[in-house]
């Protein structure tokens, strides 16, 4: 008899319990009781239901307050004893934790300094035996541990990182083993027990590191790298094999989540904020909590990571059996085309629209009313607005600008930013969920170029466009950090009307119009380079797209060759415009009924997505909104 792994080309991987199912089940953000006074660079450590954060910056003057967390809200927790300053470490529990070395500006020096707090106060206890700021640290009251950081003065960011590990015993800091990669402004789980320690991620001068490295009490080991590398992150858990990073620099601020299970890095849900310098505490990757922070400006947002009780998602590429429910979770490597149905239609029809969000709240803005008649070329304005709640779409305020379309757009359905779609235009706008402002504008005018609709509203990129007369395809690419437009490495196919999905730090670009033609390059942005891939198996532009990231996307219609919505549409296959990509290739064509149409607006995950308004055939702006789900129910084992 044939193996299943012979016939799925996987093994399936047995989970006991719902407990263990937990650790791939992912978790959600949400928000926590706000701080009083917005702060960055600070300290902390505990729980998500105990925690402190003390020190750091409020955009204003550097402080030396600490605020305690009860789960819900914050409150007042006295002082540290150490003059004002920022860039120091925390760890332990609310009742026994400690805050470490840092940055003041009394005297502008780098501190040794280490406090304890009991609940109520901080005491000081003996100095480090190295001055530093931006370390990390871990452990209790009595077996602590501090390693990295930097030496040089002041909050820059050109700062060499160190390798300076020393070891707390309840009295004295001993040097001990150096870890193998110097860095600062990494992070740990700051109630790991000493003297073991896990330290991620940092940077020096201006180096990134994706690196990982555990103590076991002796000697540092290298492990398996993050995803994302970047400096200033948060981190939360008690224990090697168990926790969250989140937040940090790539080097603009990023809302990338990723979970340690001892073997692994998986990326998880973002963070609503994306941000750097934030304090994180917690249990692990069941309950976590990010605190302060900078985006734009000192943070008061609070977060809280929540890891669901039940095993309810999948990781792509596996097939899960669970024994307690005697039953196997699907993955999408398995399932190769989901199914649309119909929802709300739009209140006018439009194509080229900025569209973002999920399917239950999403946004379309701007658009295209002409496309022939019953249309008139003189009624061409692109400023409507639309939000969807999973049934009905309903108009609200106008953007600013009349530019007759838009074509993609970054964020939810009360956060987003999107861009003009004339060739001459620089204009971006940001929704707030009940108004429009202008944006700054990015640095290269230019039509057709797109945005992940899975990015944010400070944390977005814009590829590719065309600049007529003659400019041809573009391969600009900016990045937008929620304060500016910034040019970055360009992509390797200059192209326009292409689609891209993910977020700023991960992300999948595909199809466009390109020279000479349609193309079907698919290239991916993981924060520093853009690399190729695997292509469409027909070349397209003008289509829609969705996914949360560079590992699972959908891609729907489009002008091409093998198009049906394309204004002449030939060919025997001309139906067949859906395509889905597994993190490695696209799946051959599948008819994508009943939505064939050009130019539409979309949104929403590989999942649970939707597509909204475009051109339909014979050459007419459209209504419909149809969404887009794919079967992830469990599947009951039945004996044969």
């Amino acid at each position: 008899m044939a193996k299943y792994s012979d016939i799925k080309g996987f093994t399936v991987q047995t989970l006991s319990s719902d407990t263990v199912a937990s650790q791939f089940a992912g978790g959600t953000w949400a928000s926590g009781g706000a701080l009083p006074a917005g702060v960055s660079s600070g300290m902390g450590f505990g729980t998500q239901t105990a925690s402190v954060l003390g020190g750091g910056y409020n955009g204003t003057t550097y402080v030396n307050t600490v605020y305690e967390y009860n789960g819900s809200s914050w409150s007042s927790g006295g002082s540290l004893t150490a003059s004002a300053g920022q860039a120091r470490t925390g760890h332990g529990i609310l009742t026994a934790g400690g805050a470490v070395a840092g940055y003041k500006t009394s005297g502008n020096t780098i501190m040794a300094n280490y406090e304890q707090y009991d609940g109520t106060s901080f005491t000081e206890q003996a100095d480090l035996n190295t001055a530093r700021q931006t370390l990390s640290a871990a452990g209790s009251t009595t077996a602590a541990l501090a390693a990295g950081g930097t030496t040089s003065v002041g909050p820059g960011s050109t700062q060499e990182g160190l390798t300076n590990v020393e070891s707390y015993n309840g009295s004295s800091w001993t040097e001990t083993t150096e870890n193998n990669t110097a860095r600062k402004q990494g992070t740990s789980f700051s109630g790991g027990p000493a003297p073991t320690m896990i330290f991620i991620g940092g940077a020096s001068d201006s180096t990134l590191y994706a690196n990982v490295e555990t103590y076991n009490g002796s000697a540092w080991t290298e492990i398996t790298d993050l995803n994302t590398a970047r400096s200033a992150l948060g981190g939360a858990g008690q224990a090697q094999t168990d926790g969250l990073v989140f937040g940090g620099s790539v080097p603009s601020n990023t809302a990338v989540t990723e979970q340690w299970n001892g073997t692994t890095w998986t990326e998880l849900a973002d963070l609503s904020t994306a941000r750097n310098t934030l304090v994180g505490s917690g249990t692990g990757a069941a309950a976590a909590l990010a605190a302060g922070g900078y985006s734009t400006a000192a943070e008061t947002a609070t977060e809280e990571f929540t890891a669901p009780s039940t095993f309810n998602q999948i990781t792509e590429g596996q097939l899960f059996f669970n024994s307690t429910t005697n039953t196997f979770k699907e993955t999408l490597s398995d399932i190769p085309a989901g199914s649309f149905a119909s929802g709300g239609n739009l209140n006018r029809n439009r194509y080229v629209i900025g569209g973002c969000g999920v399917s239950t709240a999403a946004l379309a803005a701007g658009g295209d009313f002409y496309a022939g008649p019953p249309n008139s070329p003189s009624d061409r304005s692109g400023v409507d607005a639309e939000v969807y709640n999973g049934s009905t779409w309903t108009e609200v305020a106008d953007m600013n600008n009349d530019v007759q379309g838009t074509y993609s757009a970054s964020g939810t359905s009360t956060a987003a930013i999107t861009n003009a779609n004339l060739a001459s235009d620089t204009h971006i706008e940001s929704w707030n969920g009940s108004a429009w402002t202008n944006a700054p504008d990015i640095n290269s005018p230019r039509a057709d170029a797109s945005m992940p609709s899975g990015g944010s509203q400070t944390a977005s990129l814009l590829a590719g466009g065309y600049e007529p007369p003659g400019g041809g395809p573009k391969d600009k690419t900016e990045q937008y950090d929620g304060s500016s437009w910034s040019e970055i490495t360009e992509i390797n196919t200059g192209r326009y009307s292409n689609r891209n999905t993910g977020t700023s730090t991960d992300n999948l670009l595909f199809g466009g119009n390109g020279t000479p033609s349609y193309t079907g390059k698919t290239e991916q942005w993981n924060g520093t380079a853009w690399t190729e891939l695997s292509d469409l198996p027909v070349g397209r532009a003008n289509h829609g797209g969705f996914g949360t990231g560079s590992t699972l996307a959908v891609t729907t219609n489009g002008d091409g060759p093998n198009s049906l919505g394309a204004p002449n549409p030939t060919g025997a296959n001309s139906s067949k415009a859906l395509n889905f990509w597994n993190g490695t290739s696209w799946s051959a064509d599948a008819d994508d009924a009943p939505y064939k149409v050009r130019n539409p607006g979309s949104g929403g995950s590989a999942t649970d997505g939707l597509v909204f308004g475009g051109i339909g055939d014979p050459n007419t702006p459209v209504y419909t909104t149809v969404e887009w789900t794919v079967d992830l129910s469990n599947k009951t084992i039945t004996s044969s």
